[in-house]
């Protein structure tokens, strides 16, 4: 037969759409020629191919001309994901494979020049969009990439380490033996779902002493999902709260941590032993706008997706570019990222939980009692009007991490640890769960009004406090939020007006704060 079909899929997004390697050998001049809209990774696999299978032991049709397309031609490919399916289709319509056989399996593996298999990236994606739409199909990969998919639930993965073990699984009946493979080889293997029961290891908040109040604010934030600022001078332990704040969330579900992992698999460094970890991402203040939130032809997933489930951490706050920043308002917002390019469309999840820091001017001191501040006022006003009205809006508490005195970071015992305030946390979290299905910072519009109400002297106290300090609606609706987070944290049906008052002075670190 000199005509085959081999299934594959293309990364685009999470969308992992289905991809058809049809392999045509012909009489003619002797040539290897590869349509489908490919990149240049794509058309390499055409020397890859071509000594992989010869080193294999296999027979390459020299002496025909080989026409291999990637369908729909509409739909970009990348990476050396088809050179297995590329081979295999060669292998088939020159009867060296039983090409019937391939029906029912997908396939996806780079090839190396003497034809073992190295892994692709977004093997857990591929997985997870057969999963999702109920295809039923068996998906061939290399073995490391098999590992991560067969963490899909009732997927059906094969793993290979070789182009020899592949064919084996596929030879004609009645032909004369395949090639011998390597010694030791494990070959074609069923992967099963490895038990992904090692305990999930979080730096514990007990390393911070003294920063009571910020340790409150972690516990609200925690508790009710919300967005966090917390505002001090060099050296007063912000960079240590926020990097234990992954600890005091609760566990993941496993549909969080598939999507989570699938995130990271599409953008290559997914491991088997992050499943069930919550991400906490800490980009530099140097990146970009494209970095933070995604982006590249073909688009991939940026920081904030890739802190989808768990934490983005942005140290140094106002040292992002104004662009980077801005382009985090819609997310925190709606959970997901939507780019567009002027030929495609890609849309990622991000749904994380911000945790920012910044020093209160471009010294750091202000306010400090250990050192003397040397900034004006004007300074003050300028490096933090770097962050822009909306922006601040959008998160729900500003906290201040004063400095710590020698005296009482030397002799103060270690604090609280994460295991006692996630066990708080995750109570609260369930109690907003069990009455309205959601955690308390995805209460919109009337959703607000029916499970956030206060009784009359918190009504008074609420609206005293936007009057007097301008807030804006989202700014007021926002700190309702919070303030049931902390009756949630109390065990009070109801939200009361101490309650309340806790609330707005979590909107009160910065000077021109909403």
């Amino acid at each position: 037969m000199s005509l085959s079909l081999v299934q594959s899929r293309a990364l685009l997004g999470l969308e992992a759409a289905s991809v058809t390697v049809e392999v045509h050998l012909a009489n003619g001049l002797p040539s290897f020629t590869l349509v489908g809209l490919a990149d240049v990774e794509v058309k390499e696999a055409r020397e890859r191919v071509r000594s992989a299978i010869q080193n294999a032991g296999l027979d390459f049709p020299n002496n025909k001309k080989i026409v291999v397309n990637l369908a729909p031609a509409d739909l970009p490919k990348d990476s050396g994901r088809f050179d297995l399916p590329i081979a295999l289709g060669i292998l088939a319509a020159s009867g060296q494979v039983d090409a019937a056989q391939l029906a029912g399996h997908e396939f996806a593996g780079e090839l190396s020049l003497s034809g073992h298999l190295r892994p692709v990236r977004g093997a857990l994606a591929m997985a997870l969009a057969l999963h999702s739409r109920d295809i039923a199909t068996r998906l061939a990969l290399p073995t490391e990439s098999a590992r991560e998919a067969a963490l899909v639930p009732s997927s059906e993965v094969y793993g290979a380490r070789h182009l020899l073990d592949v064919v084996r699984r596929f030879w004609p009946a009645g032909a004369a033996e395949p090639p011998e493979g390597e010694p030791g080889e494990d070959g074609w293997a069923l992967l099963k779902p490895e038990a992904c029961a090692h305990i999930q290891k979080y730096p514990d908040l007990a390393d911070v002493k003294g920063q009571s109040a910020a340790k409150r604010a972690l516990e609200i934030a925690a508790a009710g999902g919300h967005s966090l600022l917390m505002v001090g001078p060099p050296g007063s332990g912000k960079s240590m709260l926020a990097q234990r704040f992954a600890g005091l969330l609760p566990p993941m579900t496993v549909d969080e941590a598939l999507e989570s992992a699938a995130v990271s698999s599409l953008a290559g460094c997914f491991g088997v032993e992050k499943w069930g970890v919550r991400p906490t991402c800490a980009p530099h203040h140097s990146a970009s706008a494209v970095a933070l939130v995604g982006g590249g032809s073909p688009p991939r997933p940026g920081e904030i997706s890739l802190a989808h489930h768990g934490v983005l951490f942005l140290d140094e706050f106002p040292e992002f570019q104004r662009a980077a920043l801005e382009a985090l308002r819609e997310p925190l917002e709606t959970g997901t990222i939507t780019i567009s390019r002027a030929a495609r469309r890609s849309e990622f999840p991000a749904r994380f939980q911000l945790i920012a820091a910044m020093n209160p001017c471009p010294c750091g001191f202000a306010g400090s009692p250990l050192k003397a501040c040397r900034c004006t006022p004007d300074q003050i006003a300028r490096y933090q009007g770097r962050l822009s009205g909306p922006l601040l809006d959008r998160i729900d508490l500003h906290v201040e991490v004063p400095a710590i005195p020698a005296h009482e970071l030397l002799t103060a015992p270690p604090g609280e640890g994460t295991p006692g305030i996630r066990k708080r946390a995750e109570a609260a979290r369930e109690r907003a769960i069990a009455r309205q299905g959601q955690p308390n910072q995805a209460l919109h519009g009337t959703q607000i009004d029916l499970h956030a109400g206060l009784d009359d002297a918190g009504r008074r106290f609420m609206q005293t406090a936007a009057t007097k300090l301008g807030w804006s609606a989202r700014s007021t609706h926002r700190a309702l939020k919070v303030a049931r987070t902390i009756a949630d944290l109390a065990g009070s049906p109801q939200v009361l007006a101490a309650h309340v008052a806790e609330a707005v002075q979590y909107r009160r670190a910065l000077h021109n704060a909403a």
